[in-house]
């Protein structure tokens, strides 16, 4: 009973200094560049024939002179129409270049690898990276450039699923969510991690770290540089905003899903110690929640769980709300109980003896 009434205490108290630290200490980072520099944007792709065309397409849009971009796109031995549809598309534009990938430098292995390859052919000072699966907004090589200073070395923006279905939209809410929990702890100045699928690295800081290939593997590749660079002293940015906003396609099934998350949650595992307590008071709520049940009233389980809900969906509408965006009020409680099936789900998968798959690859 006391160890329970001092979590829920512990648990609150942090809910409402990260929902004080959002409303009342935001970093804006994204502003107009001084100047336009040539910039580079790398691109790993392995069996993408769906979604590539709509990544180039998105990059090809941007509001960024294209003498000054050069897109490098890497084959990962795809074996659908991936490397026909990058073909098609980049015919007739001369800073589009696809090679294929076939051999490994150092300890790359995957992804890593084929970013390995892109960076040796990078002419840049500047190191873009997006997905294949990615669609980047139009502005969003200039809100990256405009959050960098002399010394980071590092900028990451944000990422969410598109998609109409209930399941996507829980997704995307998801992914809002969670990263809104990181940003706060980013604008105190924590480093907290990076997403390879929407991030800005110096070519500088990027080979200080000695590239990909010196880099022990991980199929958290994004976390790992970030670490690296940060190890030489460069500073990050963080940037939540619409400008930077990338949308992600959703996972085609329910079980590339599972391993998606099993993925990122072995990821988390490197994460800063007080990401790690956060993230723990979270997934701790419910099982500490229903034993509560048994030493008190269903009143005082209903108000605990309601304030709760109320915090979390204050939280999650203002990180909707600075992005332009909005749900009915009905997918706030539909996002509780996404939470608690999801969460359950999912750490019983994390425990299976099973090895990751990513990219038809097993890790």
């Amino acid at each position: 009973m006391i160890i329970s009434v001092a979590y829920f205490i512990l648990y609150f108290c942090l809910f409402l200094a990260l929902l004080g630290l959002l409303l009342f200490n935001r970093k804006r980072y994204t502003s107009e560049p001084k100047t336009l520099p040539r910039i580079s944007i790398l691109i790993a792709a392995r069996n993408e024939e769906r979604t590539i065309l709509r990544c180039l397409q998105a990059i090809e849009a941007l509001d960024y002179p294209k003498d000054k971009v050069e897109v490098l796109i890497g084959d990962d031995a795809s074996t659908d129409n991936t490397r026909a549809v990058i073909d098609c598309f980049i015919n007739g534009k001369p800073n589009y270049t696809c090679i294929s990938i076939t051999h490994t430098l150092g300890k790359a292995k995957g992804k890593a690898n084929v970013l390995a390859h892109l960076a040796k052919l990078a002419s840049t000072d500047y190191f873009f990276y997006t997905d294949a699966d990615i669609a980047v907004p139009p502005r969003w090589v200039k809100a990256m450039l405009g959050a960098l200073t002399p010394k980071v070395g590092v900028v990451t923006g944000i990422t969410t699923i598109t998609g109409n279905t209930l399941f996507a939209r829980l997704q995307a809410m998801d992914w809002l969510y969670a990263l809104g929990l990181m940003q706060v702890v980013s604008d105190l100045g924590l480093p907290v991690t990076a997403m390879g699928n929407n991030m800005l690295l110096r070519r500088e800081a990027y080979w200080q770290t000695g590239g990909f290939e010196s880099i022990d593997f991980t199929i958290t590749e994004d976390i790992a540089i970030f670490n690296e660079v940060l190890k030489y002293g460069w500073q990050f940015r963080n940037v939540y905003a619409s400008e930077v906003l990338a949308l992600s396609t959703p996972a085609a099934t329910f079980t590339l899903y599972l391993h998606q998350r099993k993925r990122w949650m072995r990821g988390s595992m490197h994460l800063p110690f007080y990401m790690a307590i956060i993230f723990i008071l979270h997934s701790a709520y419910y099982p500490v929640l229903l034993p509560f049940f048994t030493y008190t009233s269903v009143g005082a389980m209903l108000a605990i769980f309601a304030f709760k809900l109320l915090l979390q969906s204050l939280y999650l509408y203002t990180c909707l709300r600075r992005l332009g965006r909005q749900v009915r009020w009905f997918m706030y409680p539909l996002f509780e109980v996404y939470l608690i099936v999801s969460s359950i789900i999912l750490i019983l998968y994390f425990f299976l003896p099973l090895k990751t798959v990513w990219k038809g690859r097993k890790y």
